[in-house]
């Protein structure tokens, strides 16, 4: 097969939103294109870095007496998803990373967030975005859990930002996440 350089794309976030969460449990969507339930809410902004997935194995090896590797074995494969929500005005950014129960009040009468150990809730996270030629690219995390939340800068010159990890755990089918490509409507 000939290499073809109009399939190579980059990921750019949907004009809409790009990144969305919803409570454990909530429906699941299949493909690319349908609009995503009321459920998921929009985290608005990412920084200019995008999203990162780190999904690969690691192994280890079984040596036999002398040294020759005689078998090879997956020990682990962590699937993580890593981004900075820069919308610190932005009540659901907030929710997801200081968990819903740490959030309070509105922004329009005043907000309380509360920072402390208590675990984080897993939830359904949706990526959306546009591919070359308008062809729409969704990755669908059934359970993810912000497992790393980096450091937040307050700075003049820099936006707020929460850079967090995303690990995502294995669904009842034993896949951590999935992903959708759809061609772009015909006129």
């Amino acid at each position: 097969m000939a290499n073809d350089a109009n399939k190579v794309s980059v990921g750019k976030p949907k004009v809409t939103g790009a990144i969305f969460r919803a409570p454990a449990g909530t429906a699941l969507p299949t493909d690319a294109a349908t609009a995503l339930a009321d459920t998921y809410k929009g985290l608005g902004y990412v920084s200019e870095d995008g999203v990162t997935n780190a999904n690969s194995p690691e192994s280890g090896n079984i040596k036999a007496w002398g040294g020759d590797t005689v078998y090879t074995y997956q020990s682990d494969k962590t699937d993580t998803f890593a981004f900075t929500l820069i919308e610190t005005l932005n009540e659901d950014v907030l929710k997801a990373v200081y968990g819903e129960a740490n959030v309070s009040g509105t922004l329009a009468a005043g907000l309380t967030v509360k920072a402390n150990s208590a675990a984080q809730e897993s939830a359904v996270w949706v990526i959306d975005m546009i591919l070359r030629d308008n062809y729409a690219r969704r990755i669908v995390i059934p359970a993810g859990t912000i497992t790393e939340l980096g450091e937040i800068t307050y700075a003049d010159e820099s936006s707020i930002g929460y850079p967090v990890t995303i690990t995502a755990v294995a669904d009842a089918s034993g896949n951590t996440h999935y992903e959708y490509t759809a061609k772009p409507a015909e006129d």
